[in-house]
């Protein structure tokens, strides 16, 4: 797993409209990167949820919001109309951002084991370098622990 300190692995994928997003592009502020494991299912939902709802405040404060999961474009699309989401997310189809990041990782679940995406959140600051890296995140309080660590 990418760690605090190291420079954060450069990526371009599409948004949920189909638009190339590019991490460099974002070069001179802060970036909220989560990844998360499917849209539409009630963590990860209730996870974009909380994001929107300090978007604002995270703006002010400097930083752009950009979630990542494997699902497709269409997906992200219906996801962020349906929770009118202010930020972009980021498909990543084939994982390998997801492998980038190491957040890739297997997963047990009811005794079966699968490789899936684990709930992880990265903070990068201005200079493309990690600050934080908050791991197995919970999904109602993360945007408030992000909010937190740009107050510090």
């Amino acid at each position: 797993m990418v760690e605090v300190g190291q420079k954060a692995p450069l990526f371009t994928l599409p948004d949920q409209n189909g638009e190339m997003v590019s991490l460099e592009s974002y070069r001179g502020q802060k970036v909220v990167l989560y990844f998360y494991p499917r849209d539409n299912t009630p963590g990860c939902t209730r996870q974009a949820q909380a994001f929107a709802a300090e978007n604002e405040a995270l703006s002010q404060k400097g930083a752009v919001v950009l979630g990542i999961s494997k699902d497709s474009v269409s997906s992200h699309q219906k996801f962020a109309a349906k929770y009118e989401l202010p930020f972009r997310i980021l498909s990543d189809p084939d994982h390998q951002v997801l492998e980038a990041y190491g957040v890739w990782q297997e997963k047990k679940l009811y005794g079966k084991v699968s490789m899936g995406t684990v709930r992880t959140t990265f903070l990068i600051d201005e200079e493309g370098v990690v600050q934080s890296v908050m791991k197995k995140v919970k999904p109602d309080t993360n945007a408030c622990q992000v909010m937190g660590l740009l107050s510090e």
